[in-house]
């Protein structure tokens, strides 16, 4: 979870290629496309047809309903939707549970990567007993975030890129609210916060520190060579059917005085989230007899 455009793709094709795991995409988009992958090609659409199959009473949830209801970040404002809720949920948690065990009986995997984004999503699902969740709270530096936003925008728009810098960092604001306030009451050993520049610099280690954490041994995948798989929806990566990830530092982007210090606070309450992945090796203990 955590907000758009900070590489949650690029992290699920990673943890895709591990044995026993499958990337699923942005599965919040299920009930919107009642079922439908975003993208074509055969081998998708067949495997999101096998999965709708097996999934019972979902055709009257599909549409933008729940979304709108449940998962959308300012539906926790309207206080005055509350029953609507929880009618809602009566329908929406056994249809989503449905939906990840037939995910992970067509794939043949234990594990479900779902990035979805949504905190409120998030919620929800830690309230199906049917799902063993593990949360990554995913975090980008916001000059990236904008930039990402922005980058389609002439630089002599000027009037248009304030606005979309003042949208974005509005909800930006927002979405960490939400999920921090999600990631706090989450099991300690089954949440983790992970900065994406910490996973471009490290991803093995960074992947070995989330594969540790849910008890999967699996082996690393080749970063040189990975299979963007047959996610529901993501960004234009999986438009290619093979891509590659480099260590290497994350670029650096143009940054404001303003944009520091409106998010300034962001900087300091992230500071304090634990644990947090930073694929870094853990301290090896000495004892006794190790010394001598």
């Amino acid at each position: 979870m955590g907000q758009g455009k900070s590489g949650s793709t690029i992290l699920g094709v990673a943890l895709g290629n591990c044995p026993d795991v499958f990337f699923a995409g942005e599965l919040s988009n299920w009930l919107l496309t009642s079922g439908k992958p975003v993208l074509g090609g055969v081998e998708r659409r067949r495997f999101w047809l096998d999965v709708s199959e097996h999934v019972d009473d979902a055709e009257d949830l599909f549409g933008r309903e729940a979304f709108m209801h449940l998962e959308r970040a300012l539906s926790a404002v309207r206080l005055d939707r509350e029953p609507l809720r929880q009618q809602l949920r009566k329908r929406y948690r056994p249809v989503t549970e449905s939906l990840y065990r037939s995910i992970a009986s067509e794939a043949g995997v234990t594990y479900i990567v779902d990035t979805s984004h949504l905190p409120l999503r998030a919620r929800e699902l830690q309230s199906i007993g049917g799902i063993d969740l593990y949360l990554i709270f995913l975090v980008r530096r916001v000059e990236g975030v904008v930039a990402s936003h922005t980058r389609d925008i002439k630089r002599q728009d000027v009037a248009r890129r304030r606005l979309k810098f003042l949208s974005v960092n509005a909800h930006i604001w927002w979405t960490y609210l939400l999920s921090i306030m999600v990631f706090l009451r989450h099991p300690q050993e089954r949440r983790l916060l992970l900065h994406h520049e910490d996973f471009i610099a490290n991803p093995n280690g960074v992947l070995r520190q989330i594969l540790d954490c849910v008890g999967s041994p699996a082996e690393l995948p080749d970063l040189a060579s990975l299979r963007t798989g047959l996610p529901l929806k993501a960004n234009g990566l999986i438009r290619a059917d093979e891509v590659s990830l480099k260590a290497k530092p994350a670029a650096p982007n143009r940054t404001s005085r303003v944009m520091r210090l409106v998010q300034r606070p962001w900087t300091f309450l992230l500071a304090q989230l634990r644990p947090a992945a930073t694929g870094a090796t853990p301290p090896r203990h000495v004892s006794a007899s190790d010394s001598s």
